[in-house]
């Protein structure tokens, strides 16, 4: 599975689409959860959403620094993400 986080100015209509998991963790910000490449995740969530919506997409490989999300969405990432490695 792979964790992608997306950024969209306009909530989903829904969220139902390609992932096992999607997990709203501040305004506008979404975690999914996939089996699916970037780009099917990316335009399933670009169908949801009203046509003039801004929409980012990307993969998260590394467990990354946040604050402030919803609960648990830390806990989320770390049993899904690999640790960011000590350059």
């Amino acid at each position: 599975m792979t964790v992608f986080l997306a950024w969209t100015s306009e909530p989903p209509e829904d969220l139902e689409g390609p992932w096992q998991e999607a997990r709203p963790i501040a305004p506008g910000l979404l975690l999914l959860e996939s089996s699916e490449s970037l780009s099917v995740v990316y335009h399933a969530l670009k169908w949801a959403l009203p046509q003039d919506a801004a929409l980012i997409v990307s993969l998260v490989p590394h467990t990354p620094k946040s604050r402030g999300m919803a609960p648990g969405s830390t806990s989320w990432l770390r049993e899904r993400t690999e640790p960011p490695s000590s350059d």
